[in-house]
C-alpha cells in the first residue's frame, strides 16, 4: 500500500479526448480529489472549469499546448500559454516542433520551447516529444535542447501518435536532460506493474488515465492513455 500511496502522488489524471464532455471533466476531477493525484490533464477549453473544482486543493492542474502535433506556430503556443495560466493552469505540457527537429531546425526548436518558458513564467514546463516519431538521435538531441531552453520535464508521448512510452526511450531521455530535470512517461502507463517498471526507469511523473486501477493493482485497457 506505502508503494501505491507514493505512486498516487507521481500522477497526471489524464483526460485529453475530443469528446470529452463537462460531466467526464467533473468525474476526472473528483477522482483526482478522492486519491490525491499530483494533477489532472486536460485539454485548455476546460481548464478554467477544472481549476474551479480543484482550487484550494493539493491537485493542480495541467493543460497540453500545441496538442497533438506540436506545428503551430510559436507565437501560438505562447498565447495558448499565457491564457491557460491565466485560466487557472498551473503546469504547461507543450509538444515540440517534430517537423522542425527532422529538418534539424535545431535553433528553431529551442526558440520555440523557450519561449513557452518564458511565457509560462514560474509555472512548470514539460516538452512533449512524440517518442515514436523520433530516432535515438533526435531524441538525445531533443533532450538537450529542453535542457538549454529552460524546461523543467521531457515527456515521452501525446497518446495520440503511432506508440506511446517506452522504458528505453525514459533512459535515454533522463540520460541527457540537466540532473535537476525530470521526465514524465505517458502513453500505455496502464497497471502498478508498469508504473513502477517506468518509475525504476526513471520516470518521476505519469500521465495516465488508468490511474485508479494503477492503484488498485488491476489492468486497464483501452484508450490513448
Amino acid at each position: 500500500m506505502e508503494t501505491k500511496l507514493k505512486i498516487n502522488r507521481l500522477i497526471d489524471h489524464t483526460l485529453l479526448k475530443p469528446e470529452a464532455t463537462r460531466e467526464q471533466i467533473q468525474k476526472l476531477c473528483a477522482e483526482a480529489l478522492t486519491h490525491h493525484f499530483f494533477s489532472v490533464c486536460i485539454n485548455p477549453f476546460y481548464v478554467p472549469y477544472a481549476a474551479t473544482l480543484l482550487k484550494g486543493s493539493d491537485v493542480s492542474v495541467c493543460t497540453v499546448i500545441g496538442f497533438p502535433l506540436g506545428a503551430n506556430s510559436t507565437e501560438t503556443k505562447v498565447f495558448e500559454t499565457k491564457k491557460a495560466i491565466a485560466d487557472g493552469a498551473t503546469e504547461i505540457d507543450m509538444v515540440i516542433n517534430v517537423g522542425a527537429i527532422k529538418n534539424k531546425e535545431w535553433d528553431l526548436v529551442k526558440k520555440d520551447i523557450e519561449a513557452v518558458v518564458m511565457a509560462a513564467g514560474p509555472k512548470i514546463v514539460k516538452v512533449i516529444f512524440e517518442t515514436c516519431l523520433l530516432s535515438n538521435e533526435e531524441k538525445i538531441k531533443a533532450s538537450e535542447l529542453a535542457s538549454q531552453a529552460g524546461a523543467h520535464f521531457v515527456k515521452t508521448s501525446t497518446g495520440f501518435s503511432t506508440g506511446g512510452a517506452t522504458l528505453e526511450d525514459v533512459a535515454l531521455m533522463k540520460a541527457h536532460i540537466l540532473p535537476q530535470m525530470e521526465v514524465k512517461a505517458s502513453g500505455g502507463v496502464r497497471d502498478l506493474e508498469a508504473a513502477k517498471a517506468f518509475i525504476a526507469a526513471g520516470a518521476t511523473r505519469l500521465g495516465t488515465s488508468s490511474g485508479i486501477a494503477i492503484l488498485t493493482g488491476l489492468t486497464a485497457s483501452g484508450g490513448n492513455y
